[in-house]
């Protein structure tokens, strides 16, 4: 497992429900967690990492020392959106790439837990962001989507760089064309393996 970055086709991918926790699916979570980690993120989404689940990890300190403050989402929904903010942001699969984004100041979701249990909760600011982010990551929508016309400008040329980059090394064959990587992440939904 690894985080994919832009323009992997599994960052477009509409995950699917999460419809049983188990063993693999508990597992895949704490290897996002750890993820996360190493690549000093504060959230990670499946579709991050190839997986086409609904699920997302974070924890808002970005620090594996607080593991009181992780929290595994299984499909999130945004319930309410409160106010706005305009702040900057990134994405792990996006390394290095930082935007101002306007989102929801406070968000209510409604997600469920790896213990199985349906949770409502209000979140606000920071926490808010990352709930939104991982949220629009499940649905295929990215950071980059959300840009205003001035900050699509500024942000084309290190979008084009990771556009090459990763042309590159699937023409090296370093990476699976798209379609076999689509056809990858098809087959973990329909209940193949869950390792891609």
């Amino acid at each position: 497992m690894n985080i994919v970055q832009y323009p992997h086709p599994s960052l477009r991918y509409q995950a699917r429900p999460v419809t049983r926790v188990d063993d693999a699916l508990r597992s895949a979570a704490s290897r996002m967690l750890g993820l996360m980690y190493e690549a000093k993120g504060v959230g990670l989404a499946a579709t991050q990492v190839a997986l086409p689940w609904r699920m997302f990890v974070y924890n808002p300190a970005a620090d594996p020392s607080k593991p009181e403050l992780e929290r595994v989402i299984l499909n999130p929904v945004i319930l309410e959106k409160k106010g706005s903010l305009d702040e900057s942001e990134g994405c792990l699969s996006f390394p290095g790439l930082y935007q101002k984004v306007r989102r929801a100041k406070a968000v209510k979701v409604r997600y469920h837990t790896l213990e199985g249990s349906m949770e409502e909760l209000e979140v606000a600011d920071f926490v808010s962001r990352i709930f939104q982010h991982e949220t629009d990551h499940l649905s295929g929508i990215l950071f980059v989507d959300k840009l205003g016309p001035i900050g699509r400008l500024s942000a084309r040329p290190a979008l084009a760089r990771m556009e090459a980059e990763f042309r590159e090394a699937q023409s090296r064959g370093e990476i699976a064309p798209d379609a076999e990587l689509v056809r990858r992440i098809d087959e973990i939904a329909s209940g193949g393996a869950v390792s891609p």
